[in-house]
């Protein structure tokens, strides 16, 4: 009988080792993102971004170099991939609580809650799950029109809709007790 032997050193990353490179590889996208005229490359440099900011070991990088700023602007573009990968980024570093406080204040909710309802399903789906996220603070308090729009999210025939508006229903209820 064969048994592998697995004594290969797995290498292990430091984070502060590769800090100045990560952060030049943001600024690098972000500098790409702004001055391309290509949609396609501006579209994938978005989807990227977006990605990065899934990572917290991300999440310092790109409050420095004032990333969900970028991603709020583009919530108003006329694109919907561009929109719906700024509100990806967004979702994603919306669980830093100091970014979703930022977002917060900079009228996110309302920006957010614009686009509930979308018509293209993931911008609609990861509005509201955007919105769970940012309302977790402890300073925010739901709106009735967003629970409405909530509301009608969770009486939807679309699973999808329907579950994630039952889940952020149950979570209000919950906090509201």
């Amino acid at each position: 009988m064969f048994t592998p032997k697995f004594n290969r050193k797995v290498k292990h990353y430091n984070t502060k080792e590769f800090a100045k490179e990560r952060y030049d590889f943001l600024k690098q996208l972000i500098h790409e993102y702004t001055t391309t005229a290509s949609h396609e490359c501006r579209k994938q440099t978005l989807a990227n971004l977006a990605n990065f900011a899934y990572d917290p070991i991300n999440y310092e990088f790109m409050k420095q170099l004032h990333l969900v700023d970028l991603f709020i602007s583009e919530l108003s573009n006329d694109n919907c991939d561009l929109v719906h990968f700024a509100l990806s980024g967004i979702c994603n570093i919306s669980c830093d609580p100091e970014s979703r406080e930022y977002i917060i204040c900079m009228n996110g909710v309302n920006r957010i809650s614009e686009l509930l309802l979308h018509k293209h399903e993931d911008i609609a789906l990861n509005a509201l799950t955007t919105l769970y996220y940012l309302f977790e603070s402890k300073n925010v308090t739901i709106p009735q029109d967003i629970k409405r729009k909530v509301q009608q999210y969770a009486m939807s025939c679309n699973p999808r809709y329907k579950n994630l508006g039952s889940i952020f229903l149950d979570t209000y209820r919950l906090l509201e007790q």
